[in-house]
């Protein structure tokens, strides 16, 4: 069992910030802004999914996921209300989050699947935003020039991905989850999740008026397709989940870790699972 805590960002998210708002990289700031946008709205889709596999697990299971659960929600909810606080700035300044409508849509359709589906799909999403986390805190001029208060904030949600990485996938085991479907899960999830956030990228930068400007696709090849690029630097984390003994703990997590411990200042704990 993984023992989670819920933190307070100690950080002010109500002083707006500039379109270009990561270091005036016109690419890096629409990407990342387009992941926030997807946030709340799979934020939200995860903690109604670990909720229903809760209910579902027998009581010996039940009981022995029970903490963690509570602690992976606490998380996730506090995840869900910074970056709607983080979209608000984003949409003051005109940008359209069309990939949240879509998405909640496309989960509303799936609705009546069948619980495991719901858990696998939340166990996939969290090895890829773990896989992120990680590349994040081996690349931070992702965020080069970002105001320190964004930086605690992407490093904060990154740091914390890592250290939940397990829970959606603990559930799913206990289930009776297959490994056929957990693999089919991550390919679903992963094409979606690349297909939403490229039209949400691609809608940021036609807004910000920097959608044809080389500078624009010079700096998206650095950081999605470079040698160590967000992209190719995690093909082998992708695939070391299809694994039939793969576990999200045997990835090293201590970066995300050591962030937690030297940055405690900047965060309040708020509750704690024992």
């Amino acid at each position: 069992m993984t023992q989670l805590v819920v933190r307070k960002l100690l950080i002010d998210l109500t002083t707006p910030f500039p379109a270009r708002w990561n270091g005036g990289d016109a690419f890096r700031s629409a990407f990342f802004s387009a992941l926030s946008m997807s946030f709340p709205v799979g934020e939200q889709y995860f903690m109604d999914s670990v909720r229903a596999g809760l209910k579902a697990l027998p009581e010996p299971e039940r009981q022995r996921l029970a903490v963690e659960v509570q602690g992976f929600v606490g998380q996730e909810a506090t995840h869900r209300r910074i970056h709607a606080l983080f979209n608000g700035h984003l949409q003051a300044l005109g940008f359209i989050n069309t990939l949240e409508p879509r998405a909640a849509k496309r989960m509303q359709q799936n609705a009546r699947l069948d619980v495991r589906m719901h858990v696998a799909a939340t166990a996939a999403t969290e090895h890829i935003t773990a896989m992120f986390a990680d590349w994040m805190f081996r690349h931070p001029e992702a965020l080069e020039g970002c105001e320190p208060r964004l930086q605690t904030l992407w490093m904060w949600h990154a740091a914390e991905e890592a250290e939940h990485c397990s829970t959606a996938f603990d559930m799913y085991l206990a289930l009776g989850g297959s490994h056929e479907w957990r693999v089919r899960m991550l390919r679903y999830i992963t094409t979606m999740f690349a297909l939403d956030i490229t039209r949400q990228t691609i809608r940021n930068l036609w807004h910000d008026r920097s959608l044809f400007k080389w500078s624009t696709w010079t700096s998206a090849a650095r950081l999605l397709f470079s040698k160590d690029g967000m992209i190719r630097g995690n093909r082998a984390m992708w695939r070391a989940y299809l694994a039939p003994d793969f576990h999200p703990r045997q990835q090293d997590t201590s970066a995300s870790e050591q962030w937690l411990r030297d940055n405690s200042q900047r965060y309040a704990l708020v509750g704690q699972t024992v």
